[in-house]
């Protein structure tokens, strides 16, 4: 399909252009507790085409672009009318100029995960199994899972010369657990492995478990001021993705973001933990076919790389990273029982916790928390919390724990003084 795809804008006379094709083997099943629901196998073929028009004015140089989707069955004729009309749409664009970026022709990537040597139903058992391993107590139990077993392979062709291509292999999904009593409770959860690791997938299960029956026992939410904040697991990943949201390119060139190679962007009397982050280069490309590799983002509060796309880069001046979507992080100073040792208010489940990278506010809706006072741990539910990277950055302080998940390496935990939590007492509450 894609000579075919080349052929036509050779035809069209369209010389700068980008095709990425997806091709997917998957395989999904749905569970009802422990029996299977559906089971289906699916395969695809799609092609993503950009085209690109250069023009000149006064001496300057600009390039337009449209998208579209391309797809297997379509016709010659078809398929020329759909590039000509996105010539036509990219005529209207006017973005400064930049290039495509060279990565040159490459052999493809095969994927390193151990899923590759087993089938997508025999990935889809594994996880399964480990799953439905940890549903031994009647009072809460899995109520439904679904899985997706996913093979891929990525191609990107360029008219720059771009012609690389690799493999992926994940398993990823959705399982929801229930309590009955005292009340009837549900906690939605999600995963995604790349590599076939049971041990870490039934530690995430437990946790599940135990945090919907305490969920199922907690009745009011903690009075209303302002705690020292543990945040967890996937809620410090999204903390985090704070510094690389304001670290991209495009948040620099546009004048959003005002981050630079050397910049302390953590401050400069650090009484928590120094804050180093990695770009972790999941893939060996990213959706442009730039090579991707690990690169550290900060280092100790300081920027050292500002990572982008090829357009983003070739506007700043600086050398095209490509896009990142895993983090690495070192482990901290405090064993997370030590957090633990002073007041505190752990939230582990929350409604919808976000990180707003243009203020640098963070909250969420409580679902679940332990309120330790210095005297007993309290179950609370209700409320919210909302705090501030920008207040909390030069005070946190990381576990030695450490958690993994598909987008995330680092610290289990972090504690963030002086949190405001909206509870009981508040207005409205």
């Amino acid at each position: 399909m894609i000579n075919k795809i080349l052929s036509a804008l050779k035809e069209l006379n369209i010389s700068t252009y980008s095709i990425t094709e997806t091709r997917s083997w998957s395989a999904e099943a749905f569970f009802i507790r422990r029996s299977m629901d559906l089971k289906r196998r699916t395969t695809l073929k799609d092609y993503m085409v950009s085209v690109y028009v250069e023009s000149e004015e006064n001496g300057q140089k600009f390039v337009g672009d449209s998208v579209v989707p391309v797809y297997p069955g379509m016709d010659g004729a078809e398929l020329k009318e759909t590039l000509r009309s996105a010539y036509h749409a990219a005529t209207f664009v006017r973005n400064p100029y930049y290039p495509l970026f060279d990565s040159g022709k490459k052999e493809m990537v095969p994927s390193k995960s151990a899923f590759t040597g087993k089938t997508l139903e025999e990935a889809i058992h594994f996880m399964a199994e480990t799953l439905f391993s940890c549903d031994t107590e009647g009072d809460a139990f899995v109520n439904s899972a679904e899985f997706f077993a996913v093979k891929k392979i990525m191609r990107v062709v360029n008219s720059a010369g771009t012609d690389v291509s690799w493999e992926t292999f994940n398993v990823n999904g959705e399982y929801v657990i229930q309590c009955l009593t005292p009340e009837d409770v549900e906690t939605h959860h999600t995963f995604n492995f790349g590599e076939p690791d049971a041990d870490t997938f039934r530690a995430d299960v437990e946790h599940a478990m135990k945090q919907t029956r305490d969920r199922a026992h907690a009745k009011e939410a903690a009075p209303a001021g302002k705690y020292t904040v543990i945040l967890s697991g996937d809620s410090l990943r999204t903390v985090m993705s704070y510094y690389v949201d304001r670290a991209d390119a495009g948040m620099i060139y546009q004048h959003y973001s005002d981050y630079a190679v050397g910049k302390n962007v953590q401050g400069e009397q650090v009484e928590g933990d120094p804050l180093t982050i990695i770009l972790k280069a999941a893939e060996p490309y990213d959706r442009q076919g730039i090579p991707l590799c690990d690169r550290t983002l900060m280092e100790n509060g300081v920027i050292k790389t500002i990572p982008g796309s090829a357009r983003m880069a070739y506007y700043l001046g600086i050398e095209p990273t490509g896009v990142y979507r895993w983090i690495q992080v070192p482990t901290g100073s405090v064993p997370f029982a030590e957090m633990k040792k002073q007041p505190y208010l752990h939230i582990v489940l929350f409604s919808d916790f976000q990180m707003d990278s243009m203020t640098g506010h963070f909250g969420g809706e409580i679902r679940l928390a332990y309120l330790y006072d210095g005297e007993r741990v309290r179950l609370v539910t209700g409320g919210s919390m909302n705090g501030s990277i920008l207040d909390a950055q030069q005070h946190m302080v990381f576990s030695t724990d450490r958690y993994q998940s598909a987008l995330y390496d680092g610290p289990f935990a972090a504690a963030i003084k002086d949190v405001t939590v909206a509870g009981i007492g508040a207005e409205g509450i």
